[in-house]
């Protein structure tokens, strides 16, 4: 008898998804005796894998950019040792282990972790934002499994095995610290709705960080960026210039915090445009800009094979002759009220320059722009704090950078903001946190308030308690099964793939 064609098939499951749920799972299980762990333990384990960063910054930094193809590898290097050592400087004193007693406010504070993390990292910043990430993670005595973009897989599980290594070798239990192998489309979905999962940390392009705000657990997102700087007449320009374009030449200008476009004032424009030829910039005139516009966006959005690529390359590939000296390409403008292409978010060393008729309008002109970057940064050059306090409070933006650049700065590398791989662009960019990205993030805390009437009493804690087993014996746990959260309706499902599938669209590639 001949087999039925129309009969179901076993349905064998994907086994990189099995793996995936196996290292939540592990991660679980890690958790569970590191989150317990004393603050002296957390810095014990956190130095241990800082120290290991630091000391294969340049080795994952030209890794990275023979896989990706993104940036520049001493630029890399440089991103990856801040986010080791001297981010774990940074909160090193910041206790989120230890429960505290507050006798003034009748208060007891207990640190609850969150779990385990599921971290998606971006194609552009693979190591630095892994190392952030897991730093983060180590701090807030959390679990972390990675999910690489695939463009930057290899170099992204590496360090994650790395880094697992020296966090073992340090006393942290197996597991903490895992990368998935395979990711995918499926996978990515299955895990990010996990009910093994605590939080989401979401960095990427706005369809992933979507993807991971529908998944329904618990995310912290970061959108796009498209910083807009003003340099006013009262900066002095030659500083500001050499600022603008060390920054948009950082690392190919991969970074979210990169300035989009530059805005000055008519008085100025003469004064800029010299000083950004002086600083290494091309200025292109009209044939230049039209062709700069013509070849970075097209039919289908950004020109992706732009991303990261040196402004000597693209001139090339634009057909623009320029010195090979030349650092950043800066297309002018002339009408700056139009919506125009060359004002949108790009990945590359192209720097956007207009000039408004007075302050007023410049506002109004960096106001439209950064709606499109909506909640993230900007940057003012001058010395004129009125016209400062104006431009943020009229911009939606949640940092503004001064006489800094704007890479650095708004990430917390040039300024007093805490340094960062996650910059929150709260609810003007549809987020659900507004600063940068911190372990205190990660960590929630029970609150134990007594009355505050003066005439009830306040008692007397032992904290030590906390590190024995209570005395009375727990309640014993039902053998009966849990059941599974519901499953998302099939319309959410298929929502969330789409989000998905943009952001992974290129296996073997990708913008963000």
């Amino acid at each position: 008898m001949s087999a039925d064609p129309n009969t179901s098939r076993l349905d064998i499951p994907d086994p990189h998804i099995a793996t995936a749920h196996m290292k939540v799972s592990r991660a679980h299980w890690a958790v569970r005796q590191f989150g317990r762990a004393s603050h002296e333990t957390v810095l014990k384990v956190a130095e241990a894998v800082a120290r290991a960063a630091h000391a294969n910054a340049g080795h994952y930094a030209d890794w990275a950019v023979r896989e990706t193809g993104f940036g520049v590898v001493e630029h890399k290097k440089i991103k990856n040792e801040l986010s080791s050592i001297a981010l774990l400087d940074h909160y090193r004193d910041l206790d989120l282990c230890s429960p505290r007693v507050l006798p003034d406010e009748k208060m007891v504070e207990l640190p609850k972790p969150a779990g385990v993390i599921f971290a998606l990292t971006p194609a552009t910043n693979p190591v630095a934002t892994l190392y952030y990430k897991t730093l983060m993670a180590i701090l807030s005595r959390n679990a972390i499994v990675f999910s690489p973009h695939p463009a930057a897989r290899e170099c992204s599980v590496d360090a994650a095995k790395t880094l697992a290594e020296a966090a073992e070798a340090a006393g942290a239990p197996s597991g903490l610290i895992q990368c998935v192998e395979h990711p995918s489309v499926p996978l990515v979905q299955e895990v990010m709705a996990s009910d093994k999962v605590a939080v989401i940390m979401a960095t990427g392009g706005g369809p992933m960080v979507r993807a991971a705000y529908s998944s329904g657990n618990p995310a912290l997102g970061v959108g796009p960026g498209n910083a807009v700087a003003y340099v006013d007449p009262s900066a002095k320009v030659d500083a500001a210039a050499k600022r603008l374009v060390d920054s948009k030449s950082f690392d190919n200008s991969v970074l979210c915090t990169n300035e989009s476009v530059v805005l000055t004032l008519d008085s100025n424009r003469g004064n800029m445009e010299r000083a950004l030829r002086s600083a290494g910039a091309h200025i292109c005139n009209e044939t230049d800009t039209d062709k700069l516009r013509e070849y970075l966006f097209t039919d289908k959005g950004f020109n992706i094979a732009a991303i990261g690529k040196s402004a000597v390359w693209i001139a090339d590939q634009a057909g623009i002759r320029v010195s090979p000296s030349v650092r950043v390409l800066v297309p002018v403008i002339t009408a700056p009220g139009q919506d125009d292409a060359l004002f949108r978010e790009k990945l590359c060393p192209v720097l956007t320059f207009a000039s408004a008729v007075d302050f007023q309008q410049a506002m109004t002109i960096a106001a439209q722009i950064a709606r499109r970057g909506g909640g993230h940064s900007a940057a003012f050059h001058g010395e004129a704090p009125d016209r400062l306090l104006h431009f943020s409070q009229h911009l939606p933006v949640y940092r503004v950078v001064v006489n800094a650049p704007c890479s650095q700065g708004a990430s917390g590398f040039a300024t007093h903001l805490p340094p960062t791989f996650m910059v929150g662009t709260g609810f003007a960019g549809r987020s659900s946190v507004g600063e940068n990205v911190g372990p205190q993030h990660l960590v929630h805390w029970t609150r134990i308030a007594y009355n505050s009437d003066s005439s009830v009493p306040f008692d007397q804690f032992d904290l030590s308690v906390l590190n024995t087993k209570p005395s009375a014996a727990a309640p014993k746990q039902s053998h009966a099964q849990h059941s599974a959260p519901s499953a998302l309706p099939q319309t959410d499902h298929d929502m969330l793939r789409q989000l998905i599938l943009e952001e992974l669209r290129g296996l073997t590639g990708g913008a963000k």
